[in-house]
């Protein structure tokens, strides 16, 4: 008989120690599920707080072969791991969530676009090249077909000076569409194929870093669109055969086309949020969906802003928070911090969550909280 979550001796298994992970293990803690983790850095986020912590890479099929062979469920934090090492603990009986054929796909943007192409998706018009000596027309977007994360591995090529710059290798171009917003829906599908979605967020970016810097929930969209970016994420889900949590990217261009753009197969910046502002945060949701439990109730209980919390521009070495008690003075602010304790320039070293029954009081509040919340070199 296969052990159950409670079983004392039943363990699962997480590919990455980073801050998804922490938050992932918090979610857990109220499950009495044992979590252990594999991470290259002995001071990784999860290293104080799992209940097995294991260094080493993730990238290694030994290492990862080793790491899940005693493990019920194998689950990751990060897409970027070995993906043939998860191949082999399939058949040797170990349940690995999000599976490893979705995890070898979303590895690869330009998998990925064929994957929209094929199941009829819609994304941006692109062509897939093998050097950057292929690239003719501009402007257009560059994205490495893999190893990109974290804003790393995209850009925007206008002009013949741009292209000094430009990546080697294997690349995507694709089309650079006028974008009025850029939505994320969050989609949970478990082994049973029950599948809940989280209401549509808004994502705005810091231009420098590429990186989302504030997000709000709900997004400003009439309800039409809400619902077909709802529709748009389960069948992007549905036709992967996901199991456990998958984001995804949309853009909604200023002609009111809904384009995906990007995929996670996992916990995401773009559900943060949901901690504190829906009935079931993206964490909890997650454990729910590759433990095949009943799936949680998604739906917004309060708008909210979330604030990325970047480390500073020219700043490197160990970290320091100004202004940290000044915004826990004000109600409603959530603060969650990465346990970093080195900051680099935006190096996401938490975030901070603001709930209002007012969104655009949130907004207000939010923006003065990045004014006032710096992370610094001491």
């Amino acid at each position: 008989m296969a052990k159950e979550f409670f079983d004392k001796d039943f363990k699962l298994g997480i590919l990455g120690g980073g801050q998804l992970g922490r938050m992932f293990i918090q979610e857990a803690v109220s499950y009495n599920v044992k979590i252990a983790v594999l991470d290259p850095s002995k001071d990784a986020p999860c290293a104080n707080i799992a209940d097995e912590f294991t260094v080493g890479d993730f990238n290694d099929y030994q290492t990862v072969v080793d790491f899940g062979a005693n493990k019920d469920v194998v689950t990751i934090e990060i897409e970027h791991v070995n993906v043939e090492a998860l191949k082999e603990l399939e058949k040797r009986g170990v349940k690995v969530f999000p599976q490893p054929h979705v995890i070898e796909l979303v590895q690869d943007k330009g998998l990925q676009k064929e994957f929209y192409q094929k199941h009829e998706i819609p994304t941006s018009s692109f062509q897939l090249i093998s050097d950057k000596s292929e690239i003719k027309n501009l402007p257009i977007v560059q994205k490495l077909r893999k190893g990109g994360y974290d804003g790393r591995g995209v850009q925007v090529l206008k002009s013949e000076d741009d292209l000094k710059e430009a990546f080697e290798g294997a690349c995507v171009l694709e089309e650079l569409v006028a974008i009025d917003k850029e939505i994320s829906v969050i989609v949970a599908r478990n082994e049973d194929g029950e599948v809940r979605t989280f209401p549509a967020v808004e994502l705005e970016f810091n231009p420098k870093a590429n990186l989302v810097e504030f997000l709000f929930s709900p997004a400003n969209i009439d309800k039409h669109k809400k619902a077909e970016a709802r529709d748009l994420a389960v069948e992007v889900a549905e036709k992967l055969g996901i199991v456990g949590l998958l984001a995804v990217e949309m853009f909604l261009t200023e002609d009111g086309e809904l384009l995906v753009n990007e995929i996670a197969p996992r916990t995401h910046n773009s559900g943060h949020h949901t901690i504190e502002a829906n009935f079931t945060s993206q964490f909890e949701q997650h454990l729910r969906s590759v433990l095949n439990m009943p799936l949680g109730k998604t739906e917004v209980m309060i708008p909210a802003v979330m604030v990325n919390l970047l480390g500073e521009p020219n700043n490197e070495g160990d970290a320091t928070y100004l202004g940290l008690n000044k915004i826990l003075k004000t109600p409603g602010v959530h603060l969650h911090l990465y346990g970093k304790t080195t900051t680099k320039p935006y190096r996401k070293m938490g975030h901070v969550t603001i709930i209002n029954e007012d969104l655009n009081t949130a907004k207000s509040m939010a923006r003065k909280v990045k004014n006032t919340l710096k992370v610094v070199a001491k």
